[in-house]
């Protein structure tokens, strides 16, 4: 089943929700602010992203730039200070079977249903 995880203060992601809504498929929604992945869970996704554990990061966000920006940080650094602070996942991000896109943009999911 397609999962997505999603965040409704966030207009992608809302996009993201849109597209999964209009295209039929069965899906599930995962608030991952309230419903943190693990470590573990994390980490698999960036693996089926087939990104580095840093490109997942929200920059911008006002956490990233007062507690780690600028610090050399491991993989498993980074990963933990998303699981910490789920604001600093990049989203939404769709995933079926063994294939996920970050839905920046939102048309991105297309590729993957």
């Amino acid at each position: 089943m397609i999962k997505i995880y999603h965040n409704p203060r966030c207009s992608k992601s809302r996009q993201g929700l849109e597209i999964l809504e209009k295209s039929g498929n069965l899906f599930e929604i995962i608030k991952y602010l309230d419903v943190v992945p693990s470590e573990e869970e994390l980490s698999e996704i960036i693996k089926m992203l087939g990104i580095s554990p840093i490109e997942l990061v929200r920059k911008t966000e006002k956490i990233w730039k007062e507690n780690y920006k600028g610090k050399e940080l491991s993989n498993s650094e980074i990963i933990k200070a998303m699981v910490e602070n789920p604001k600093l996942i990049e989203r939404p991000i769709v995933i079926n079977n063994k294939k996920a896109v970050v839905g920046r943009p939102p048309e991105s999911i297309l590729s993957i249903i």
